[in-house]
This record gives structure tokens, C-alpha cells and sequence, in this order.
């Protein structure tokens, strides 16, 4: 016998004056209660063991990736003095640090050299050099019940703080952000927000689980871990910087500038563009900018037009890069 032919009987029984249109509601009603809750999918799979990620800050950043072509040949190097397996094939940037992609899977005496040679290096400050770890799954949370506006300033709540928050409070001691929190108004008229964390995890997502609905303080309000859907964020291209694409798979020939959208690299902006060239013809006479000194003039986005930078946390097309419409 059928379930739903069991039910009618059930009902039936139980109300034996009961109509067959009221009897179809109760029904509805019976089955609307027995669906299961939605399941949350928040960790992502099948990321590459074979590439380390060196948590570092930006200044950092720069300096290995002003000669990053020496550094893969001194990180292969040192590789060789441990007699290890693998080799650094390339290193490439990420919004933490340096990416090292390898041939095969790094153990721990790996790491360990490629550690100590990246906080050996000339010129870097060692003391904003986190420990270099596999890339592993990414698990994406969010947190409930944190004002919008801080209630001593009353200015916009920053990532920095509230990251901050995290790194001092003990239940996140484990957890490592994966990229940039992100702080979003519930509505136009909420003074309430959520917080966006993404975070390193295992595939299984036992960190994410060990963390949904803890509690913590935030001032005098008690904000709430929960799970969140995998929300990938629409890609940037590095070669052209439109959205919608990765570098990878690109089709203009040579590359554009981020700054002013030329046909050239971005690091060659200042041989290129006309704006900090001198110029006797123009009226006043335009001056030439030092080499030392940054360009003062403004830059154009090749997405919105504007007078910014095309990865600027300004424009239109950033603020709306987990919209992928």
C-alpha cells in the first residue's frame, strides 16, 4: 500500500466527517512539514595539492614578484641542497600572498625549506611572512549579528577590524582566511550586516562544521557562525581586466594596462603614457613627472570609465563581482 494512499485512510479514521477537498489539505499541509531542511553546500572540491601558498603581506608581495624568475630558480636551489622530489615550476600572486606551483605533492621538510629561504630573503620583512601550507578546500561562512556601523565612530565597520576580532578571539586559532572578508548591509535601512568569511578547509569541511553556530562577542552584541553556499565570485581577467573570464583563457593578443587600459603591460605605464610627459604645445605647458615620483594624474577603468585603477574597490563592476548577472 502506498504512502499516500496509507495517509487518506489515516485522516479518514481520525476525521470520518471530513470532505475529500478538505481532506487533499490536510495532506498538503502533512507533506510540506516532512520535507527535509535545504542542504547547505559551502565547501568547495578537487583543489591541486601540488601548489604551496606563502601567506604574506602586500609590500612583501611586490618585492618577490619585481624578480620572481630568480626566486623559483633560488627556491629550486635550495630545493636540491635537501636532495627533495619536487620542483618549483612558476610562482604567481593571490589576494594572501605568493602561490608556488610544483610538480609533485610537498612534504613537510619542503615546506620547511621553502620557509626558511622566502624569510631569508633580502629585503622582506619576515615578521609578515605567515608559514607556507598546501592549498586545500575552501569552505564559505558567514556571521550574523554585527552592526553595520561601529558603535564608538559610527563609520562604516572595516574588514580589518573585524578581522582582527577573528585573530584574537580562540575559536578561530585553526582557521585561515582563504581571501578578503567581505562586510554586507542586510538592507538600505538595517543598521545590522553579515560578514562573508572564506576559509582554508579540508574536503571534508570539519573546520567550517566545528565553527557553525558558535558564538561570540563583538562589543555588546553576540554574533552567530553560520553556513553559507558556495558563492565564487565572477572572475577578473589579469591580461585584459574585463570581468566574466580568467587570464587563461583570454583571446586579445599582448595585454592592457590596468591603469589607463594602453596596449601594455601595467609595470610599463609610466613609458607609455602620454599624461606624465612633458608637453610645451598644450595650454598651460604640461611638465614632465619625475621617474621618482608617482603619476599624479587620474587613471580610467576599462569597465565603467571611471578615474580608477580596473581592480579598484571603487567601481561598479567590483562591488558587484558575486552578482553574476
Amino acid at each position: 500500500m502506498s504512502n499516500i494512499i496509507r495517509e487518506t485512510l489515516q485522516i479518514k479514521d481520525t476525521f470520518p466527517n471530513l470532505q475529500n477537498k478538505k481532506i487533499k489539505q490536510v495532506q498538503k499541509i502533512m507533506s510540506r512539514d516532512q520535507k527535509p531542511k535545504p542542504h547547505i553546500n559551502m565547501t568547495t572540491k578537487g583543489f591541486s595539492h601540488k601548489q604551496v601558498i606563502v601567506p604574506m603581506n602586500s609590500e612583501n608581495t611586490r618585492k618577490y614578484m619585481k624578480d620572481v624568475s630568480s626566486y623559483v630558480i633560488n627556491i629550486n636551489r635550495a630545493l636540491r641542497s635537501i636532495k627533495s622530489n619536487i620542483i618549483a615550476d612558476f610562482i604567481r600572486l593571490n589576494n594572501k600572498g605568493i602561490i608556488i606551483s610544483t610538480n609533485n605533492i610537498a612534504n613537510t621538510s619542503d615546506l620547511q625549506e621553502i620557509e626558511r629561504y622566502v624569510k631569508n630573503s633580502l629585503d622582506v620583512e619576515a615578521g609578515q611572512i605567515d608559514s607556507p601550507r598546501l592549498l586545500q578546500s575552501k569552505s564559505y561562512l558567514k556571521i550574523v549579528g554585527i552592526l553595520y556601523l561601529s558603535n564608538q565612530t559610527n563609520v562604516k565597520l572595516s574588514p580589518e577590524e573585524v578581522e582582527n576580532i577573528l585573530k584574537n578571539n580562540y575559536i578561530f586559532n585553526d582557521v585561515v582566511l582563504a581571501s578578503r572578508l567581505r562586510i554586507i548591509k542586510i538592507s538600505p535601512k538595517s543598521d545590522m550586516s553579515i560578514v562573508w568569511i572564506d576559509i582554508w578547509d579540508a574536503q571534508s569541511g570539519s573546520k567550517a562544521k566545528s565553527l557553525i553556530n558558535r558564538r561570540f562577542n563583538i562589543g555588546d552584541f553576540i554574533a552567530t557562525i553560520c553556513g553559507a553556499n558556495i558563492n565564487p565570485r565572477v572572475p577578473q581577467c589579469k591580461n585584459c581586466w574585463k570581468w566574466g573570464h580568467t587570464a587563461g583563457v583570454c583571446r586579445i593578443q599582448g595585454s592592457k594596462c590596468i591603469k589607463c587600459n594602453g596596449p601594455h603591460l601595467s609595470i610599463h605605464y609610466r613609458q607609455f603614457v602620454w599624461c606624465c610627459k612633458a608637453n610645451n604645445k598644450t595650454n598651460p605647458p604640461r611638465l614632465e613627472t619625475k621617474k621618482e615620483e608617482l603619476c599624479p594624474h587620474s587613471f580610467k577603468c576599462s569597465n565603467c570609465k571611471g578615474e580608477h585603477q580596473a581592480n579598484s574597490t571603487d567601481c561598479l563592476f567590483w562591488k558587484h563581482r558575486f552578482n553574476k548577472e
